[in-house]
């Protein structure tokens, strides 16, 4: 027993030290970014120095292609998200500053990378990214939809979805460190989480199952009928392991067959040029061969 423990502990450490790489990584990548087109940044006290950008001069934000960013400002259900404030007290290190940190500001933000790609004004009707996507009609993103996944009682469960494009569900996980705990009692609450789930190979840690977001947005999928895709970096090996092990769980073959994993790599392939170049430079992300990546339907 001593030795499983020790393993797992182990095991925990250096799936957190991936994540943390990469976010060492992207912040250096997002500094160089900055001072090379020059584009006004800040470090953060909470994220330890990690990269802030701030909207400036000319409807311009640094941690957004300018094409993306004018098209989220005309459209305003886009704009209202990038005054989501972040859940930390702290405001910018300089005293000067008295505007608090947003969400969408963070070099690591995983919503900016999605909402970089899919605002793109040329994205979402690209034939090849919509076939790598598995969606056939020319739809619009919602970014932060809310599932209304069923639990027990006739009651739902608010929590949102990453983005709703067409009839996909999208998980977007750039640094994150985990697709986050959940306790038991909470999982089962879900209407359909045993008849979804085989719940004897879902990973647990005491009395909380792991990999709670990917466990909602799987049960959300199957209560709409829609499909579902986890979208990430290829260096977070460690959540694409994490897929893997809840895809393995899923008992109705026809949703694990509507549930995929898409690398931001792979997705780069079918992004206009401009738009690939700036996802390279600042986040490191490259256009790689399917073939070199973890693809699984």
């Amino acid at each position: 027993m001593f030795c499983t423990l020790d393993f797992l502990a182990r095991k925990e450490h250096l799936l957190s030290s991936i994540a943390a790489q990469l976010r060492q990584e992207i912040t250096l990548l997002a500094a160089q970014y900055a001072q090379q087109n020059g584009v006004p940044f800040r470090r953060s006290h909470c994220d330890f120095g990690s990269v802030v950008f701030v909207p400036y001069a000319d409807n311009s934000h640094g941690n957004f292609h300018v094409a993306s960013y004018r098209t989220i400002l005309k459209r305003p259900i886009w704009r209202k998200r990038l005054s989501k404030v972040l859940t930390v007290s702290e405001r910018l290190s300089l005293s000067e500053d008295d505007r608090r940190l947003c969400e969408l500001d963070s070099c690591c933000s995983s919503d900016a990378l999605l909402m970089n790609i899919f605002c793109h004004p040329r994205v979402r009707n690209l034939p090849q990214l919509r076939g790598m996507l598995g969606v056939d009609e020319r739809a619009t993103p919602i970014f932060g939809w809310r599932a209304r996944v069923p639990l027990h009682g006739d009651a739902v469960d608010r929590t949102e979805v990453d983005m709703k494009f067409g009839n996909l569900f999208v998980e977007a996980k750039l640094t994150e460190s985990s697709f986050e705990s959940c306790a038991l009692a909470r999982m089962q609450a879900y209407a359909d989480f045993r008849e979804v789930f085989r719940l004897d190979q879902l990973r647990r840690s005491g009395r909380q199952y792991r990999c709670y977001q990917l466990l909602r947005n799987v049960l959300a999928a199957e209560a709409h009928k829609a499909a579902f895709c986890l979208l990430t970096d290829a260096r977070r090996i460690d959540l694409i392991d994490s897929w893997y092990e809840v895809l393995a769980a899923i008992r109705p073959m026809d949703l694990r067959v509507r549930c995929k994993l898409l690398t931001f790599q792979e997705l780069s392939q079918a992004l206009p040029r401009s738009l690939r170049e700036f996802l390279e430079q600042k986040y490191g992300i490259a256009a790689v061969a399917a073939a070199s990546t973890a693809v699984g339907y």
